[in-house]
């Protein structure tokens, strides 16, 4: 069968495709377009499993809401290049429509997902991939829900390099929300309260201040009540509404939220790449290498 550059033109922009590969694609497919689609599909996958071992540790975080439901969301990529193309952009929302509307339970379940043109989740991100030219990986997630009393705070800092995702109750002002989710994306509390921090880590902590309180050659009958006044600052360093507000040093977090007549039932908070190896650029290297090629 004849290929015509209306076929071409066609399958390219259903797949986004180079043209040579898209023409290749219809002549080994004698001309029929589903079957060209698959034969780049499956190219794409090749293509990003041969990328499967390279770092993604820069990308974007992402947050929707939708009603009483919120997602927010890590998608990783290799370059920073990359995290700011158009393409990239528009895969990140797609994914926390799907996530908002689907709620899985784990990133497993979501992987395996049925998007709503029909294909998975994995095989979505791996023909992006085959678009891009870098390793996509969709690296974290999680849905949050609030009630009609309730409000999400969401804040993206630098375009998406920390987001945080904030839930209050007892109030539905959207400006508290999201001052104590710019709170968060610049103190990085672990925990909202000290009831939520487990023996263990304060009786580690105990033990490393009461050390260095020896240490300093302080006698052992007033230690206990230095470690005790010490363990105030641990607290602040960690638990949300024990921390001085961003906004007004002066007052506390919990103090500021009581006022609004809120409560803090949770926070979700994304740095890009945060626990991740960095890849190490050298771009003199990487051009050299492309001309030996």
């Amino acid at each position: 069968m004849a290929i015509t550059a209306q076929m071409v033109k066609e399958l390219r922009t259903k797949t986004g495709a180079g043209m040579l590969d898209c023409k290749k694609a219809l002549t080994e497919t004698n001309g029929n377009m589903e079957e060209a689609i698959d034969f780049l599909r499956k190219k794409g996958m090749a293509s990003a499993a041969k990328k499967a071992d390279r770092i993604a540790a820069e990308g974007t975080t992402y947050i929707l809401s939708e009603g009483n439901t919120a997602v927010i969301l890590e998608v990783n990529t290799e370059t920073d290049f990359v995290a700011k193309n158009e393409n990239f952009q528009q895969l990140v929302k797609e994914l926390a429509e799907h996530l908002l509307a689907n709620k899985p339970a784990s990133l497993e379940e979501a992987l395996e997902q049925k998007m709503s043109s029909g294909e998975t989740v994995t095989d979505y991100i791996n023909s992006a991939i085959a678009k891009i030219g870098e390793k996509i990986t969709l690296r974290r997630f999680e849905v949050k829900t609030k009630s009609d009393n309730g409000v999400f705070g969401e804040y993206l800092h630098m375009g998406g390099r920390i987001g945080v995702l904030t839930v209050l109750e007892g109030t539905t002002d959207e400006e508290t929300a999201k001052d104590v989710a710019m709170h968060i994306a610049a103190i990085n509390p672990k925990y909202i309260t000290r009831d939520q921090v487990s023996e263990e880590e304060i009786e580690r902590e105990r033990q490393v201040l009461t050390q260095q309180a020896l240490n300093e050659g302080k006698p052992e009958k007033i230690v206990e009540k230095m470690v005790e006044g010490r363990l105030g600052k641990f607290f602040e360093q960690i638990c949300l509404l024990d921390q001085p507000f961003v906004k007004n040093p002066d007052e506390k977090v919990g103090k500021f939220v009581k006022s609004k007549g809120a409560e803090v039932v949770g926070f979700v908070r994304y740095e890009v790449g945060e626990g991740m190896e960095k890849r190490q650029e050298n771009f003199a290297e990487e051009v050299m290498s492309q001309t030996k090629k």
